[in-house]
């Protein structure tokens, strides 16, 4: 088998082809459900070797090799896929997504296709006009740089809903566009105080201006209708078909919460209708402590169900740089050279963490933490240096998403502390939201954003997701950033950004493969093309490794496997 291996340096270079004499026999094998022929396997195992053929019986991988090694498998009942050159990966793996969140925006109104102020106005009337009997107008996906200082005004939304109240998330999350029926609803006025968690955008005099900023958003969205049993099912079908469009077939969903995500995931599960493998995280409420800790350990032993498995606790550390409550070491600046007296929300407190964490750990839960900013990352990594002080190592693979911001002197603590470093890599590029509502307030620390080179020097595991749908579910348009640190249509002409932390395509594809799998505690069964391990793969259209072939992220998947079987296939796959 021709394949490549890594050297001592970490290149990575074509491995001599074995000894004809040596091949495996073609003598007649039980024959398998399904064969790949003529391919370019990317295996991902730790030689990152390469093959031309595979073979799966009962769900399982039984044999990977050259076209000769995988015929003597070919039976009368056997599909063969001849995959004339195109590349085959292991199934892509999300270890931070939001399936049941990012299909409501499915069902709703959703501002994700435009990145202009007056197209989401266009949108918003639109969906209301088409939507008589919704009491409330419920929506996401607004660019935060469309709007002056990224935060939409309520009179905006007056204008085209002046008796429906609306509430509308940023993409990110992180932030709230209401009006001013939805504020008076919510008793929200000039003499609301901020909440400890959170900040109203206000006007001159005080009034709230339209935006509401983190742990804020709960003032209006606490008087929002629950979405039904129904809807919830039906948003999770949605995002799996979705996310298995493009080849992913496991993931870790970044909140869970009781009779919201969790209903739809224990629902499928149990109907049989969840065919992605996923692992659940649930949500740390940061306005409760320790009493919250057993509640998680019930609800893992009464809802992980065949492939849901919730054994994930996720810590929401901080806010988002762009509305200046990423948790950052020093203060940020004014955008003008001055400083502020502001470094952001600690949503959780540290000193807390550093008991609650070690806790979770002992019980065999993994934290899963989002941090932005440096100071957030810094009290991640001392809440598990707790956990490793209280209880020496553990298999609980805890791992911090996002990583903007990360002070030098912590890069090497991933590796010490066995903290994955889980990057979501389309947003390391130039783009609005980097060079008007970030770069200018955190100063020459934009420098240290993102620093995926720096960490795999430094010995870090590392891991991707997509955060879909704060962005692109699409793992190849993902590992497209991570490889060339631009946008490649959006946003033409802007500088490659930070080219030295520029990642390998290897690299990234095994952030997607093994390492999200080793996250999501699949490495044993999935992350890889092994004789033994369940056949998840992606078919792409063509050899990904091919420059000359287009850009990585034009490329796309024909067919989705989970066990086996097929979750998707495009009409293509065949022609």
């Amino acid at each position: 088998m021709t394949g490549h291996m890594r050297d001592d340096a970490g290149t990575l270079r074509r491995s001599e082809p074995p000894d004809p004499e040596a091949a495996v026999s073609a003598t007649p094998q039980p024959p398998a459900d399904l064969v790949l022929t003529g391919g370019r396997i990317a295996t991902m195992d730790a030689a990152r070797s390469w093959a031309a053929g595979l073979a799966v019986r009962d769900g399982d991988i039984v044999a990977v090799g050259t076209d000769r090694d995988v015929a003597s498998f070919v039976g009368a009942s056997t599909r063969v896929i001849a995959l004339r050159g195109r590349t085959v990966t292991p199934g892509f793996q999300d270890a931070h997504v939001h399936p049941v969140h990012g299909g409501l925006g499915l069902l709703r109104c959703s501002l994700h296709d435009s990145l202009v102020a007056a197209d989401y106005l266009e949108v918003i009337a639109s969906y209301a006009r088409s939507h008589p009997d919704e009491t409330w107008i419920r929506g996401s996906g607004w660019y935060m740089a469309a709007f002056e200082g990224g935060a939409p005004k309520r009179e905006d939304l007056d204008r085209i809903l002046p008796d429906r109240p609306a509430f509308l998330t940023s993409r990110d999350g992180h932030s709230a566009w209401v009006n001013t029926r939805a504020l008076e609803l919510a008793g929200v006025t000039a003499a609301t105080a901020d909440p400890g968690d959170g900040r109203i955008e206000r006007g001159a005099d005080g009034s709230p201006s339209g935006t509401l900023q983190e742990g804020a958003m709960d003032l209006v969205e606490r008087h929002v209708p629950d979405d039904g049993p129904a809807d919830l099912e039906e948003a999770l079908r949605l995002g799996q078909a979705y996310l298995h469009s493009l080849g992913i077939t496991a993931w870790q969903d970044a909140i869970i919460r009781p009779g919201s995500e969790e209903h739809a995931y224990v629902a499928l599960a149990s109907s049989g209708e969840l065919t992605g493998r996923v692992v659940g995280a649930m949500w740390w409420e940061r306005h409760r402590g320790a009493e919250q800790i057993e509640e998680f350990v019930e609800r893992r032993r009464s809802t992980s169900i065949g492939r849901y498995q919730a054994t994930s606790v996720k810590l929401m550390m901080d806010g988002v740089l762009e509305n200046f409550t990423g948790a950052m070491i020093e203060p940020y600046g004014d955008g003008q050279g001055g400083v502020t007296d502001n470094r952001g929300l600690s949503q959780i407190d540290p000193d807390g963490l550093r008991s609650w964490v070690p806790q979770l750990d002992a019980l065999g839960f993994q934290p899963h933490f989002h941090a932005i900013g440096d100071r957030a990352v810094r009290e991640s990594l001392d809440a598990v240096a707790a956990a490793r002080a209280a209880n020496g190592s553990s298999d609980t693979r805890p791992h911090i998403a996002h990583i903007q911001v990360i002070h030098p002197d912590d890069l090497a603590r991933f590796r010490d502390l066995a903290v994955v470093a889980n990057a979501q890599p389309l947003w390391a590029a130039h783009d609005d939201q980097m060079d008007v509502l970030t770069i200018p307030f955190i100063g020459e620390r934009w420098r240290r954003q993102y620093p995926f080179r720096g960490l795999r020097a430094a010995g870090a595991v590392l891991a991707m997701g997509s955060d879909w749908s704060v962005s692109t579910a699409n793992p190849l348009s993902e590992m497209e950033v991570a490889v060339e640190r631009q946008h490649r249509e959006q946003f033409v002409g802007r500088e490659v950004f930070l080219p030295e932390e520029r990642l390998e395509l290897i690299d990234a594809l095994a952030a997607f493969t093994v390492g999200s799998a080793y996250v999501n505690h699949l490495d044993a069964e999935t992350g890889t093309l092994e004789v033994g391990k369940a056949a998840d793969l992606a078919i792409l259209d063509r050899d990904l490794f091919d420059r000359g072939a287009g850009a990585i992220g034009e490329a796309r998947v024909l067919a989705t496997f989970v066990d086996g079987a097929a979750v998707y296939e495009d009409a293509a796959l065949d022609g």
